[in-house]
């Protein structure tokens, strides 16, 4: 991982950007929606900055710039210009005062980069490839737009809304995950169109209680992870526990669930001990062993599996 990927919070936070053409218009348009108090250094501006400035949206500081025109307050810096030995000048000036700065287009001279974005309200997905390949991010981003739905927002403020009071119905924090994976699950609320039928499902799915049986359900890994199907998927990021075989690839391991826990096992015996103690207190298990063993079917009796590339 080439980069730390990060959402920092901006909101009301002064932030400096060295120039005022194109780029620049890009920047302070990213930088205003993320609620940053931004200031404008340059002699001149671009038509549509000037109209952010006389909104009193941003502030402009209208002449060349100079070293003292940064100070420690600033959170971020960015350097614009099409000029690369003033950027350079405003990274060094930058990094005495020990702020984070991005100089435009210019990797070796920047703390750190910005993604592309999909935005839906609440919801952000930031895709980067380090500054490798801009055209293939944006494909990605495409496809993005294209999959997810419109509504994430309204069910993103409508879960948001519901953070303090579903505590009085749910008080354990596992209780509460396993109602909003059947909540989110639900092709009613995925077609949802207002607030009020939100609301309505969620009454609905108080009502009816949280299933908290657990299940074990195996994977057959092989060598191609694309023949994962959609429902091991699903059941990857259910799963409470992974237990994977010592030679189970990383990239299976890596699509589970980011906060459960993983342990790896490698005989029969070993995995029996592991299964039977996550049984005993009810667990969502999902297991990994090698499509060519064979070592492990009277431990996968009664319990659901899939090999890779089977339709489900």
């Amino acid at each position: 991982m080439q980069y730390f990927p990060l959402f920092m919070d901006l909101d009301n936070k002064p932030v400096l950007v060295v120039g005022g053409g194109e780029v620049a218009c890009r920047k302070v348009d990213a930088l205003l929606r993320a609620g940053a108090l931004v200031t404008i250094v340059s002699p001149k501006i671009d038509d549509y900055l000037q109209a952010l400035v006389a909104d009193k949206k941003c502030h402009w500081i209208q002449h060349f710039y100079s070293s003292d025109c940064i100070l420690k307050e600033y959170v971020q810096v960015w350097a614009t210009t099409d000029n690369p030995d003033l950027n350079h000048q405003v990274y060094k000036d930058a990094k005495r005062h020990g702020i984070l700065v991005n100089v435009v287009d210019d990797l070796p001279y920047c703390d750190f980069i910005t993604p592309s974005m999909v935005n839906r309200g609440r919801i952000q997905i930031a895709i980067s490839s380090g500054g490798a390949s801009p055209v293939l991010v944006r494909n990605i981003r495409e496809t993005l737009e294209t999959v997810l739905p419109q509504n994430l927002s309204l069910i993103a403020d409508f879960a948001a809304s519901k953070r303090n009071s579903i505590k009085e119905s749910l008080p354990t924090v596992n209780q509460r995950r396993k109602f909003w994976e059947q909540y989110l699950s639900s092709s009613d609320v995925n077609e949802a169109k207002s607030r009020e039928q939100l609301e309505e499902f969620y009454v609905k799915q108080l009502d009816t209680g949280v299933d908290e049986q657990g299940f074990c359900f195996w994977i057959c890994y092989g060598d191609d992870i694309e023949l994962l199907t959609m429902k091991a998927l699903r059941y990857m990021q259910q799963a409470e526990l992974i237990l994977y075989h010592v030679d189970c690839p990383f990239e299976f391991i890596d699509l589970s669930r980011r906060d459960a826990e993983r342990v790896s096992f490698d005989t029969p015996m070993d995995l029996s001990d592991k299964l039977q103690a996550a049984r005993s207190r009810d667990e969502r298990v999902c297991v990994f062993v090698s499509e060519h063993s064979h070592d492990y079917a009277l431990l996968m009796k009664n319990d659901e599996f899939l090999l890779p590339g089977s339709v489900s």
